[in-house]
């Protein structure tokens, strides 16, 4: 699932942006979803749900620790 869903950690992705984490976490939601654009009636929920994958994903990435160190 997600397979183009690039990885954003060190050391394949020197500096992640937050741009890059929503794009991850859109294309998740689109995939889980089953939605590429949501109906007016689940624009809320989708947009949450991208906010939230979003920060989530910048607290995984920030607390990692990669080859001994913290990958932030």
């Amino acid at each position: 699932m997600c397979r183009s869903i690039k990885t954003l950690r060190e050391p394949y992705t020197e500096a992640v942006s937050e741009a890059e984490m929503r794009a991850a976490a859109l294309q998740y939601v689109r995939k889980v979803s089953g939605y590429r654009e949501p109906s007016r009636a689940n624009v809320e929920t989708f947009d949450r749900a991208v906010q939230e994958i979003t920060a989530a994903t910048e607290r995984l990435l920030a607390e990692l620790v990669v080859g001994g160190r913290s990958a932030a």
